[in-house]
């Protein structure tokens, strides 16, 4: 009996401390400005190929015409993407389903096609295929990390880190000397007004120390 009885209270320290965790990671204010990060899985450099940044690019603007997806700041990097985002409507959680779940698909379709030349077409779909067998969420292959790593955004300080953090990952990357030399991200959005993606420019984040009046 007393067996019995330390098993269940380990087992219901267990079960609240996974629950208490997987908390950390969900949307809770699902209106709220977050800071989201979308990976690859195994950290694969897929979008080296400009024809699967489009697809990034073109999904993201269907999500701002016809979702209400408000973009603040985004930077599309080899093997993953930063977002500063939230939603007028919808709950930013199924937005953020429905982008993943159409990249995904789209993405898987045009590596298959061997028009395209993909040269890393058969190792890219291993560790795809790798990857979903260890979660029960996708039959074939997976393409994204499930966990987006959100972060409610609740203090002008706190986005314009994230904001700066977005901007410098290229440099960072030693691909460009300056963020706004950089295509697809928002820092030439707020550098020079020159985009490739539509982005809300948030002056407003600048007021508390004196640059905005």
């Amino acid at each position: 009996m007393l067996y019995i009885f330390c098993f269940r209270e380990i087992k219901a320290k267990f079960t609240s401390i996974r629950q208490t965790t997987m908390a950390g990671y969900t949307i809770s204010n699902q209106q709220g400005l977050h800071f989201l990060t979308f990976t690859v899985v195994g950290w694969v450099d897929v979008f080296t190929r400009k024809s699967y940044r489009d697809v990034i690019l073109d999904s993201f603007r269907y999500c701002q015409k016809e979702r209400g997806l408000l973009i603040y700041g985004y930077v599309i990097m080899s093997n993953h993407l930063h977002l500063i985002v939230r939603t007028e409507k919808e709950d930013l959680s199924n937005v953020i389903r429905d982008f993943k779940k159409f990249t995904t698909k789209t993405i898987l379709k045009l590596i298959q096609d061997k028009s395209k030349g993909e040269s890393r077409l058969e190792w890219l779909l291993n560790v795809f295929a790798y990857h979903a067998k260890y979660n029960t969420n996708n039959r074939t292959y997976q393409f994204w990390i499930q966990n987006n790593r959100p972060i409610e955004l609740v203090s002008n300080s706190w986005i314009r880190q994230k904001l700066q953090y977005i901007n410098d990952n290229p440099v960072k990357a030693g691909w460009v000397s300056v963020p706004e030399h950089y295509l697809y991200s928002s820092a030439s959005n707020y550098a020079t007004g020159k985009k490739l993606l539509e982005v809300i420019v948030m002056d407003s984040i600048w007021s508390d120390v004196g640059l905005i009046n």
